[in-house]
């Protein structure tokens, strides 16, 4: 036991020694991002057991511990992923909200124009410069449709480009990790399973630098790695094996760039967008299919509204050259289908044609032939699914699009399917692109009508009839179907005279119809409409036996606007998402649903920073550097130093004690 004094006094030394360096340590480190304060953790040597019981033997450092808490960790990579969605979802529908939400640089001021140059035809219909300024105005119509679209075309090249450059970061990131798994093996291993707490912290720091570009669920390994897993449970590093992902085209679109986790086969295995959830690249393929998808959707179905209504109501009328109207706007595909790459086993094509603008939805479409004779449709907007079957693959594609609601086109199927065949429907797209104006020629403005109706001077009644109203000039297209004029002639409560051919409907203004046949006679009914050959008119008041009212063709009628006025009620006629909607109040829901979803996106991201702020600050309380703290057991340390320094010079005193006895 002569030593023991001298042992304890080193071993006190070592001891403060050991808690000098690890505090200095800590303040070496106090800004370095991801470290985790350390801390000794002392232990007393085995005591000395003499006739007067057990002496101490002073103390020994057993390690040195990371302050470290998995749970606090796992908050905050958790926060920090939704927290990094969110922001990225932000930062890029906020682009389309500042686009669309412009009153100088949005839609509607050139909705506005446009119809100001029908007005101003309407108010003069033989002003050519007035068909001139609204030509222009139209001009300007599909150049604002198509600037628009082309911004949104050049948002999904940079999100695809960003979606790359997210999984460049993440393989890098996840080898990096896998690198350091390998050393932190072999550390622990020579430490006799002493942890390696910078390593650890270097590690942990990659994991949230890769948790902020998608959310990483980690497991630990007894040997000191760890393993983590993405999306839907993918594993991208376990021990020092890591996986990589790739960006890749789509199966079903090859402009669309998606996730693939990489097969020992060397092709990518692609993982849907759903698959993953927080993080960078879950905010870019949520703001795609959510935001810009919809919206370049939605911009397609108006200019597919614009064209397919306003042609309908155009070619009703008659132009400066007594011709009937022709398409005013170039009439539009639209649609795209893309058959699956690499290519469907069967040798069917499918075309889909759009049957009413008013069903069309916003939403993209996944067709597939699940077995034979058997179609699954599937709207991708909210997932709802119909299958059927039918007789022949023919008559299961139009049960399955008899079994949807009225979606606002139709199917045609060329080829034969082969089970597995599947098509991306996306019905508006590509419209806003392919929208543009068919003439130039401003006499071909149909602002006139076809029909002109009159009431004879000599007549002895007071009736008269309203100008005429043309649904459809398919009796009036060459050769003509309808014998022009007519004289219809009032006698004893009846009117006769009608051409022959053509049943007649009349409906009184209570509302009741009555069908008569070709050729009439029917019954007088004062103020109730007259419709046979897609032309009606009204006749109204009290006629005498003899009067009479005639129908012509309108050759000479120049200076006619009635199809003019007609296209100007276009404006604010409910033409759209089901006849619920004009033209302009699509619009302003568009902008509107952007700048609401704008809003919710921003409040939310700013409410999830805070989360993130508050469990990071948790995870620091317990984590970080206190340079207080540590000043403090520098102090402590010190004095324990200069106290175990004390005793070794106690114990060198008493040896040399009893050194100079024995002389």
């Amino acid at each position: 036991m002569g030593n023991s004094v001298l042992s304890i006094g080193i071993s006190g030394v070592n001891a403060a020694q050991a808690g000098l360096v690890t505090t200095g340590h800590n303040i070496s480190n106090a800004s370095t991002e991801g470290y985790s304060r350390q801390q000794i953790v002392q232990g007393t040597n085995l005591p000395v057991y003499s006739g007067a019981g057990y002496f101490g033997q002073g103390t020994n450092v057993q390690t040195v511990k990371r302050a470290y808490n998995s749970y606090l960790d796992q908050q905050v990579l958790t926060a920090n992923a939704s927290f990094n969605e969110l922001d990225t979802y932000y930062t890029q529908i906020k682009q389309i909200d500042d686009v669309f939400g412009d009153p100088a640089a949005g839609l509607s001021p050139a909705i506005q124009g446009f119809f100001d140059g029908v007005q101003s035809v309407a108010a003069n219909a033989t002003s050519v410069p007035a068909r001139q300024s609204m030509i222009s105005q139209s001009q300007a119509l599909v150049s604002r449709f198509q600037t628009l679209d082309g911004r949104i075309n050049e948002l999904r090249d940079l999100v695809n480009g960003e979606i790359s450059g997210t999984v460049t970061e993440i393989n890098s990131t996840a080898k990096q990790i896998g690198e350091l798994n390998q050393r932190i093996i072999l550390a622990t291993g020579l430490a006799n399973g002493s942890q390696p707490n910078d390593l650890l912290d270097q590690r942990a720091q990659l994991i949230s630098q890769l948790n902020d570009q998608v959310r990483v669920n980690t497991i630990a390994n007894d040997d000191g790695s760890v393993n983590i897993f993405v999306g839907n449970g993918q594993p991208l590093v376990i021990g020092a094996s890591v996986s990589t992902l790739t960006a890749q085209p789509a199966r079903e679109d090859l402009s669309r760039t998606v996730v693939a986790i990489q097969l020992p086969t060397g092709s990518g295995q692609e993982l849907p967008d759903a698959a993953f959830s927080g993080g960078k690249l879950s905010g870019l393929l949520n703001f795609r299919a959510q935001s810009l998808d919809p919206v370049q959707n939605g911009l397609g179905r108006l200019a597919l509204g614009i064209t397919e209504t306003f042609n309908a109501q155009h070619k009703l009328g008659q132009d400066l050259n007594g011709v009937l109207g022709v398409d005013y706007f170039t009439p539009l595909v639209g649609r795209t289908i893309y058959p699956n790459t690499p290519p469907n086993a069967g040798t069917a094509t499918i075309d889909v044609p759009i049957s009413s603008v008013s069903d069309l939805t916003t939403s993209d479409y996944s067709l597939t032939y699940t077995a034979a004779n058997t179609f699954q449709l599937v709207r991708k907007s909210d997932a709802q699914v119909w299958t059927a079957s039918g007789a022949s693959p023919a008559a299961a594609l139009s049960a399955v699009l008899a079994a949807a609601p009225a979606q606002g086109f139709s199917m045609t199927l060329t080829g034969a399917p082969a089970v597995g065949d599947s098509f991306l429907i996306q019905p508006t797209r590509a419209a806003a692109n392919q929208f543009s104006v068919a003439i130039n020629d401003p006499t071909l403005i149909a602002a006139a009508a076809p029909i002109r109706t009159s009431a004879t001077n000599a007549n002895a009644g007071n009736a008269s009839i309203t100008q005429g109203v043309v649904s459809s000039v398919a009796s009036l297209t060459p050769p003509p179907a309808l014998a022009l004029p007519a004289t219809l002639t009032y006698s004893a409560g009846n009117i006769s005279g009608f051409p022959a051919g053509f049943p007649i409907t009349v409906t009184t203004p209570a509302g009741v119809s009555t069908g008569y046949p070709a050729g009439g006679p029917i019954t007088y009914s004062d103020g109730a409409k007259i419709a046979f050959g897609g032309i009606s008119f009204t006749i109204s008041g009290t006629p005498k036996n003899g009067d009479t009212f005639t129908v012509d063709r309108n050759p000479g009628g120049v200076a006619d606007s009635r199809n003019a006025v007609l296209l100007g009620q276009l404006q604010q006629a409910k033409t759209l998402v089901g006849n619920s909607s004009s033209y302009q109040s699509t619009y302003a829901q568009l902008v509107g649903d952007i700048g609401s979803r704008t809003r919710e996106v921003q409040v939310t991201s700013q409410s999830q920073k805070v989360v993130a702020e508050r469990a990071k600050d948790a995870q620091q309380s317990l984590a970080g550097v206190n340079l207080d703290e540590e000043a403090a057991n520098l102090v402590r340390y010190q004095q324990a130093y200069q106290a175990a320094g004390k005793v070794m010079q106690v114990a060198s005193t008493l040896f040399n004690e009893i050194l100079a006895i024995g002389r």
